[in-house]
């Protein structure tokens, strides 16, 4: 089944425990957070204090997605935090396979994220290392960028979420979504999770729109 991953980033922050809340009662499998840091992307967002808090208002995995420089300097105040998942970008550091196993070493999953300029080529050969891979679907998560067609793909059974961040309807999702079953070397587009801000943050009734985007990611 597709894993629908709610990105806090479009929350309201004045009331982010009920937030929080309301997303896990109505069907959200993760929690995703953004860390930006000015340099890496343009944007700024959240830090450590907020991922604390997050893992106390709820049970549902945290993904925490490092947009940041020198990702490795961070790796362990965030699982410390309560991440239970982490990516890296691999055009953030030189050694991927080090930084993916300082977060494992961490006890937290370790995931590659990449950019949607940068080229698949640049992951391959510290696939093994990763527990997931994760391919942004909007450039530099600024918030009015628009859905960029994503590519992602299976790899010795490892899942590969992804993104389809921005200001991006449920009615997208299609578009991110392919099922099917490729093989390693098929690079058929294939996603196991959408991670969503606005589209369900944005929406009246969360229960309803996470249900739809279930659906449509399934392709039913």
């Amino acid at each position: 089944m597709k894993k629908i991953v709610a990105s806090i980033l479009s929350a309201d922050f004045t009331r982010l425990g009920e937030e929080l809340s309301s997303v896990e009662r109505a069907g959200a499998d993760w929690i995703h957070v953004d860390i930006m840091d000015g340099h890496f992307v343009p944007n700024l967002s959240m830090g450590v204090g907020t991922v604390e808090a997050v893992r106390r208002a709820t049970s549902l995995p945290i993904d925490v997605h490092l947009m940041i420089d020198n990702p490795d300097l961070f790796i362990e105040p965030f699982a410390k935090a309560g991440a239970t998942h982490i990516s890296v970008h691999a055009e953030s550091v030189v050694h991927l396979n080090r930084s993916l196993a300082l977060v494992r070493s961490c006890g937290a999953h370790p995931g590659i994220a990449l950019g949607p300029a940068a080229s698949l080529s640049m992951i391959e050969w510290s696939l093994e290392y990763a527990d997931f891979v994760l391919l942004l679907a909007v450039q530099s998560r600024l918030r009015r960028t628009g859905l960029i067609h994503p590519t992602c793909w299976r790899r010795s059974g490892r899942c590969a979420p992804s993104w389809t961040g921005g200001r991006c309807p449920p009615s997208s999702s299609p578009t991110a979504a392919s099922t099917g079953k490729p093989s390693a070397a098929s690079r058929q587009p294939v996603v196991d999770a959408l991670v969503m801000g606005s589209a369900i943050f944005g929406a009246a009734d969360y229960a309803a729109t996470i249900a739809e985007l279930r659906r449509r990611a399934e392709g039913a």
